[in-house]
C-alpha cells in the first residue's frame, strides 16, 4: 500500500533558521530514489542540495522557488510504496491551516515537531500526561542537524497547494493585434529570478522588471533576459518614470550585513597601510611555476600572501586570536584558519583552510584553488565558513589598490591585498640609487584594537611586507 511521506526543511547547519528555496530539481510526478538531489536552498551562509531521504514519486512540492521557509516546514510530500492510496488518506497541505497528518498515523520526516513543555518520558510519551502524543521519530540526514527551538520570525508567504502553471505576465499591457509589443511597467511587480540571471541582467544592463517572464511559476530565465536585449527598439520594455529596484535583504547579503554591523560597532578598528616592492616574489613565482610538481597547480600572488601572513602570525601570534568579552579573557589560537574572502553571485562569502599553518606551498596552492572554484560555484558547505581565526581579503582582484577592511566577526585581524601594478620604484643605495619599473603592491591590515596594539599590529604588517618583499626571510 502506498502512503505519504513528508520531508521537512533540515537544519543545514549551525542553528539556521530559515532558508530559500533557490531551484526544484524534481517535479510532480517525477520518481526518485534515496539521496537523489531534490532542491538546492539558500541559507544565510551558503547555497546547499538537499537530497531525498525516500524512494518514491513525488506527490506535492510545497512551496515556489524563491520562497523564504522556516527549518522545520513540509517542503515536498513523496508517495512512497506501490498501490492506491486509501480512502481516508489525508490531503496535502494547503495554504489555509496547519499540515494535516498523512497515512500511519504522521508522515515520517527529517525534523520532528518537540512537545510543547519538552518533556519526554522514557517510553516516548509527553511527561504531562498520558493522553499525550508519543514523539516522533527524529531521523536526520547525515552532516545535517535537527532544528532546535526557534524564536518567533515575521509571517512568512503560505505554503501552495500545488505549484501554478506559468500564466501572462500582469507587469505588462500588450496591445492585441500588434506585432511587437510594448511593455509597461508595473512598479509594484514582484521579480522571481535566480541568482545567476540577475548578475546576467545587470551585466547586461537590463533592467528585470520589464523583461517578460517565462519560466516555470512567473520565473525569468537567461533565456527572458537575451531576448529583452536582442528586441527590437519599438518592442523594448521602458521602465515607467520613477520606477525602482528593490533587492530583497536575504541568505548570505542578510547574514554578512548583520556580521559587518556587529563586527564594526562592537571591535575598535585601527587600519594600517604599507606599499612594497614584490618583484622578487614575482620571480620566484615564475619559478615556482616551471616545477613539476606545481604542474596544473595555480600559483597565484595569493598563495605568496598567504605564507607570508602565516610566517608572521607565528612571530606575532597575538593577531590570531579572540576577545572572549563573557570569559574576560584574550584567546591567543596555536593554528591559523585562514580565511580568505570571496566573491560570488549570493554575496561575499568567507570559507577558510583549516590548520593552514601545516601544509607545504604546494598543500596550501591546492587548498586556495580548491576553496576559490567551491565558492564561485556555489558549494561552499557552512562548516567551511565557521571557525576562521585569520582573513585575507584581495581587492586586487578588482584592480583596487588597497582599503579599509572590517574584521570578520570573532578575529583580531583580517589583511587587505591590494593590485600587483609596475610601477617607477627608487632602488639602490647611495651612489648606485636609481629609478626603475618594479612589481608595486599594498597591504593594508586591520585590527582589533582592544587584543591587538599598536606595535603588534606594525611588525605583523611589517613582517609580511618583508617577505614579500624577499621571500628568502621565510627559510630563516
Amino acid at each position: 500500500m502506498a502512503e505519504l511521506k513528508q520531508f521537512k526543511l533540515p537544519d543545514v547547519g549551525e542553528g539556521l533558521t530559515e532558508a530559500d528555496i533557490l531551484r526544484w530539481e524534481v517535479r510532480v510526478g517525477d520518481p526518485v530514489v534515496v539521496n537523489q538531489v531534490l532542491v538546492e536552498v539558500e541559507t544565510a551562509k551558503a547555497a546547499v542540495e538537499l537530497p531525498s531521504p525516500f524512494a518514491g514519486v513525488v506527490h506535492e512540492l510545497h512551496f515556489a522557488e524563491g520562497t523564504t521557509v522556516d527549518v522545520g516546514q513540509p517542503i515536498i510530500t513523496i508517495r512512497v510504496g506501490a498501490g492506491e492510496l486509501p480512502s481516508d488518506a489525508a490531503q496535502p497541505v494547503n495554504g489555509s491551516g496547519p499540515t494535516q497528518p498523512l497515512v500511519g498515523g504522521g508522515a515520517e520526516d527529517m525534523i520532528p515537531t518537540p512537545p510543547a513543555d519538552g518533556g519526554v518520558s522514557p517510553d516516548g510519551t509527553d511527561s504531562s500526561g498520558p493522553s499525550a502524543p508519543a514523539v516522533e521519530r527524529q531521523a536526520v540526514l547525515v552532516g545535517y542537524g535537527v532544528s532546535g527551538e526557534r524564536a518567533r520570525r515575521r509571517k512568512r508567504s503560505q505554503p501552495s497547494a500545488a505549484l501554478p502553471a506559468p500564466s501572462a505576465n500582469p507587469a505588462f499591457d500588450v496591445t492585441p493585434g500588434t506585432t511587437a509589443a510594448v511593455a509597461v511597467v508595473n512598479p509594484d511587480r514582484t521579480v522571481l529570478a535566480k541568482p545567476p540571471v540577475r548578475k546576467l541582467a545587470k551585466s547586461l544592463g537590463v533592467d528585470l522588471s520589464t523583461v517578460i517572464a517565462t519560466g516555470p511559476n512567473g520565473t525569468i530565465s537567461r533565456e527572458d533576459v537575451q531576448q529583452a536585449i536582442s528586441m527590437p527598439p519599438a518592442a523594448t520594455a521602458v521602465p515607467a518614470r520613477g520606477a525602482e529596484t528593490r533587492i530583497p535583504i536575504k541568505g548570505v547579503r542578510k547574514h554578512t550585513a548583520a556580521a559587518m554591523v556587529a563586527s564594526a560597532f562592537t571591535a575598535p578598528h585601527v587600519t594600517e597601510f604599507i606599499t612594497v616592492d614584490v618583484s622578487e616574489m614575482m620571480e620566484l613565482r615564475k619559478r615556482i611555476e616551471a616545477r613539476a610538481e606545481f604542474k596544473g597547480v595555480k600559483v597565484s600572488p595569493l598563495l605568496f600572501v598567504a605564507r607570508a601572513v602565516l610566517w608572521a602570525a607565528e612571530r606575532t601570534p597575538i593577531i590570531n586570536s579572540t576577545w572572549d568579552e563573557a570569559a574576560g579573557e584574550i584567546v591567543i589560537k596555536h593554528h591559523v584558519n585562514l580565511g580568505i574572502a570571496a566573491a560570488t553571485e549570493r554575496g561575499l562569502i568567507v570559507p577558510n583552510i583549516k590548520n593552514s599553518g601545516a601544509l607545504s606551498l604546494l598543500e596550501l596552492a591546492g587548498a586556495l584553488t580548491d576553496l576559490t572554484e567551491t565558492a564561485r560555484s556555489g558549494k561552499t558547505a557552512p562548516a567551511d565558513m565557521s571557525g576562521g581565526t585569520f582573513t585575507i581579503t584581495n581587492v586586487g582582484v578588482f584592480g583596487i589598490d588597497t582599503g579599509t577592511p572590517i574584521l570578520n566577526p570573532g578575529e583580531a585581524a583580517i589583511l587587505a591585498f591590494g593590485a600587483i601594478r609596475r610601477q617607477p620604484w627608487v632602488v639602490g643605495t647611495g651612489d648606485d640609487e636609481r629609478i626603475e619599473p618594479r612589481w608595486i603592491t599594498q597591504l593594508a591590515v586591520s585590527f582589533d584594537h582592544r587584543s591587538v596594539d599598536g606595535q603588534q599590529g606594525s611588525e605583523f604588517l611589517a613582517d609580511v611586507a618583508a617577505v614579500l618583499r624577499d621571500p628568502g626571510l621565510a627559510l630563516l
